[in-house]
């Protein structure tokens, strides 16, 4: 996925300033896809110099608004249905699993129980989200799928980090010394 896709997808929703599309990234999309001011802003540009959006308004302190245009719904479609998703994630608290065995295993537990209550509440707003009344729209039924799939995903990792933490606190773990 790219930035760029993300971006004519949210404005395929409805039209929306730079603004708006960092606060719906930071609220929505950057459970699958985060992105900040310093990337929204030039990827805008280009997209809009590649006639895949337009500008459709100017408001208060020269803030723009942008809807999709018909060839940027045609370059998202394609997107969807032409190309593969990337499935390789760089997930720093991932890498840093592999190296638990440098720390001392109260240590270690400590780095899996932070990680824990980080996903902990990660489900908690999931579930908060879940609640929320929704339309019965594509659009609305579409984010409820991916909702779910954020909450099992969550589950699923949370449930392994009670597993992690299990073995960082065996007796074998802590029995062992690094070489």
């Amino acid at each position: 996925m790219s930035l760029r896709h993300a971006l004519l997808g949210a404005l395929a929703d409805r039209p929306r300033t730079g603004y708006a599309l960092l606060k719906h990234f930071e609220q929505s999309l950057a459970y699958a896809w985060p992105a900040s001011h310093s990337q929204i802003y030039p990827e805008l540009a280009r997209l809009r110099e590649a006639g895949l959006i337009a500008q459709t308004d100017t408001g208060p302190r020269n803030s723009r608004t942008y809807s999709v245009t018909p060839d940027g719904r045609a370059e998202i479609r394609r997107w969807l249905g032409e190309t593969d998703p990337d499935r390789r994630v760089r997930s720093d608290a991932a890498l840093r699993t592999f190296f638990l065995w440098l720390l001392e295993p109260e240590e270690a537990a400590l780095q899996l129980e932070a990680e824990r209550a980080y996903w902990r509440g990660v489900l908690d707003e999931f579930e908060r989200i879940q609640v929320e009344p929704t339309g019965d729209d594509r659009k609305s039924r579409t984010f409820r799928i991916a909702l779910e799939g954020g909450i099992a995903g969550v589950e699923a990792r949370l449930a392994w980090l009670d597993d992690a933490i299990a073995e960082v606190r065996s007796p074998g773990w802590v029995a062992r010394e690094p070489d």
